[in-house]
């Protein structure tokens, strides 16, 4: 499966990548046409520093109280913050990075959490975005729990509406083909294509 692998770059900036795999791939939410390995981007320093210098950046101008760090994206949100304190509307404003406990796809917060939410200004952080909805069930927890979603940030993101600015620095146009269905709808499984590989935040496992 990885000797079909190849790498694209930001438009943005050309250090940072990930890693595109063609097949026939089963997500949470859907079955994909290709699993897009953000590994590298999550785990590295310099990618990471990088990812989220872009990401800020489209954030510049939007109040931030909080970050909510979703699919292992607290290092990138860390750096976000650091890179919105540093200039903009949010100048040495302190912003807290959290990363919530989930049930199903719903944000759960503790108590010690709550406050880092409510009233105040928050901004939703996943690393993947194909069908949105991990990102509006995301809003409906910040809601829900008395915040204000001010925008979402993912590194790969699909063409949908969630109610606030949505920015993703790799989308389903930087590559040729890229489909997703509902698991029911997957024309791959309807012409008996075996699923290469189950997908989630933490990456890939093959079936055999």
């Amino acid at each position: 499966m990885e000797k079909r692998a190849y790498d694209i770059h930001a438009k943005l900036n050309g250090e940072i990548s990930v890693k595109i795999i063609p097949g026939h791939f089963a997500t949470k939410h859907s079955h994909v046409s290709h699993c897009i390995d953000m590994t590298g981007v999550k785990s590295e320093l310099g990618a990471a520093k990088a990812s989220a210098k872009l990401l800020a950046d489209a954030f510049s101008s939007t109040p931030v109280d909080t970050i909510i760090s979703l699919e292992r994206m607290k290092m990138i949100g860390a750096f976000m913050a650091d890179y919105l304190t540093h200039s903009g509307i949010n100048l040495r404003q302190e912003i807290a990075v959290i990363t919530p406990e989930l049930s199903g796809d719903k944000i759960l917060l503790r108590d010690n959490f709550i406050p880092y939410v409510k009233n105040k200004n928050v901004l939703l952080l996943t690393a993947s975005a194909t069908t949105g909805q991990t990102v509006q069930s995301g809003i409906a927890g910040i809601s829900y729990y008395g915040g204000t979603p001010v925008g979402a940030a993912s590194i790969f993101g699909g063409k949908f509406e969630c109610g606030v600015p949505f920015v993703s620095l790799f989308g389903v146009g930087d590559f040729e083909n890229y489909s997703s269905y509902a698991p029911v709808d997957c024309p791959l499984c309807k012409q008996g294509v075996k699923v290469d590989a189950v997908v989630n935040s933490y990456g890939y496992s093959k079936l055999v």
